[in-house]
């Protein structure tokens, strides 16, 4: 068989064109489940990491490193496989979830001090000056700042969570990748695989492409 009879066979991918959408389908909603429950938690754990006492700012710092530390690969078995052994059984999409939204919080975190941070400190001293609560100044002052700050590194984030969305098949989810391996079982053929590369690709490349737009744009307006 030639190359493009084994890896783009168009009868098989055409074939296996609903389970990849399927498998999609899947990794979409995983990769915004995560995103949705990691950034926030991101925030909160962010400014703790900065403002709580010492004990818990520590508490904070070991969790974000350990997190970042770790592959997600791991949390995943950690948390799919080992609890159960502790009475707690959760499903794949529960256990996927967790593990990718607990992962998300950290870089988030991390992402989030290194915003608030970039904030300069007359920001505080003028909203102390005016009289100004410390949650108000950092609700109404320093956040806002902040977070025009943390949406570049905090999409490029989004993007790698997408993508590490594929690991969720160790754990018996069937999202994209999932999907398409099992299609190039049924077929014996992997043209399955390289069209899930092509849907990733179809689908993460805008956000490829917004992350550098948002990243020029901070640029120059920090340059003005």
């Amino acid at each position: 068989m030639s190359l493009i009879e084994t890896f783009f066979n168009h009868e098989v991918l055409w074939s296996s064109l609903p389970a990849l959408l399927r498998g999609f389908w899947n990794t979409l909603l995983l990769g915004i489940m995560s995103i949705v429950i990691g950034v926030p938690a991101g925030m909160v754990i962010g400014i703790i990491r900065l403002y709580a006492p010492k004990p818990i700012r520590l508490l904070m710092i070991a969790y974000i490193d350990i997190m970042r530390a770790m592959p997600v690969l791991v949390m995943l078995i950690l948390i799919y496989y080992a609890l159960p052994f502790l009475g707690i059984r959760l499903s794949s999409w529960a256990s996927a979830v967790m593990a990718f939204a607990i992962v998300m919080a950290a870089y988030s975190a991390e992402v989030f001090r290194s915003g608030i941070e970039g904030v300069p400190k007359g920001q505080f001293e003028a909203a102390a000056a005016l009289g100004l609560p410390f949650l108000l100044t950092l609700r109404k002052v320093i956040m806002p700042q902040a977070i025009r700050i943390v949406i570049p590194p905090t999409t490029s984030n989004c993007v790698s969570m997408f993508k590490d969305t594929s690991l969720a098949s160790t754990v018996a989810l069937p999202e994209l990748l999932k999907e398409a391996t099992n299609a190039q079982a049924l077929y014996a053929n992997p043209s399955p695989l390289i069209g899930a590369a092509l849907v990733y690709i179809i689908f993460l490349w805008p956000m490829v492409r917004l992350v550098s737009m948002l990243e020029k744009r901070y640029k120059s307006e920090n340059a003005r």
